[in-house]
């Protein structure tokens, strides 16, 4: 009797989590969510290369705190979230371009914004009387909350990000590999990073729309950690990273179709598994001498970069 009803049990939070009845009819609706998640899969993954290579994730964190607080605040103005998401992301990114020049300062100026942020968009949301799912969304995220004016803003968005971060590319690359001889060279690292904290916080506003404030480090972060662990090329780095956030977004929202179960789990496992069966391949291969290949390849990269 125990073992059937614990069955019974497993079996209904199974079909909680994973239920793909009428599947067909529920991916038509969530079109325009498997578009923006294509986008901000590729986007945060090329994104994610230059948050690595700057050492950064901390600072990622502290800007979806003020992206929250903003979007929340629009919740209440009655106007676009994305409107108010992007503007606490901007915000929060000038402020630590700015002031943040040195590492320790910056994860200073980041310990102060985060729990503000957090504790206005707190503030903001207890004030809102509309649905609890617009509350619930900015935390962790909606799959059917992005409609036609949200993914066009979403997609023109994305396109500054790319286009910004091509035209800085070679310079930015040379000045997150070794700042202290680009500036030699006379690369402006003390304007590349306000220029691309402005691209990260614009990034972080796109998807905090999708799977919220909490967990945008699964999106921003996690796929070039992940592609850093199995090769140091310039090239293949930013290639691998887009896909395994394509890839994270992509398939997360797919196996959240038709779940009462929110979409950042699904997206944030992928990734997660991702990062751990790419940690054992590079694990596997520095234990075969890849090591060395590994260095040979990572100071020329600096070399390159810098012309």
């Amino acid at each position: 009797m125990i073992h059937l009803l614990e069955s019974s049990v497993g079996s209904d939070v199974w079909r909680q989590i994973f239920d793909f009845a009428n599947y067909g009819e529920l991916l038509d609706l969530v079109r325009n969510s498997l578009i923006a998640g294509a986008v901000l899969g590729l986007v945060g993954g090329l994104v994610s290369t230059f948050v690595m290579m700057r050492d950064l994730p901390f600072a990622v964190h502290g800007v979806s705190e003020l992206s929250f607080a903003g979007a929340a605040a629009a919740l209440i103005l009655g106007v676009g979230v994305v409107v108010g998401a992007m503007t606490g992301s901007i915000l929060a990114a000038l402020v630590i371009g700015a002031l943040g020049s040195r590492a320790r300062d910056r994860n200073s100026i980041i310990g102060v914004l985060m729990p503000f942020g957090l504790g206005l968009g707190v503030l903001f949301l207890s004030l809102y009387k509309g649905r609890s799912a617009n509350k619930f969304g900015l935390l962790t995220g909606q799959i059917v909350a992005i409609d036609t004016p949200q993914l066009r803003w979403l997609i023109i968005t994305a396109v500054v990000v790319v286009a910004g971060l091509l035209v800085i590319w070679r310079p930015l690359t040379f000045a997150s590999t070794d700042p202290e001889l680009a500036a030699a060279r006379g690369v402006p690292v003390g304007l590349l990073s306000p220029i691309f904290m402005l691209l990260l916080g614009l990034a972080v506003a796109i998807s905090v729309q999708i799977i919220g404030a909490l967990l945008v480090l699964s999106v921003i972060c996690t796929p070039a950690a992940a592609a850093m662990r199995v090769t140091a090329s310039p090239r293949k780095v930013p290639l691998l990273s887009m896909t395994f956030g394509f890839v994270s977004v992509v398939g997360g929202i797919l196996l959240a179709l038709g779940s009462s179960v929110p979409i950042s789990p699904y997206v944030t496992t992928i990734s997660f598994l991702i990062y751990l069966v790419c940690r054992v391949i590079g694990a596997w291969r520095t234990s075969h001498g890849w090591s060395r290949s590994r260095r040979s390849t990572a100071q020329p990269a600096a070399a390159a970069a810098g012309g």
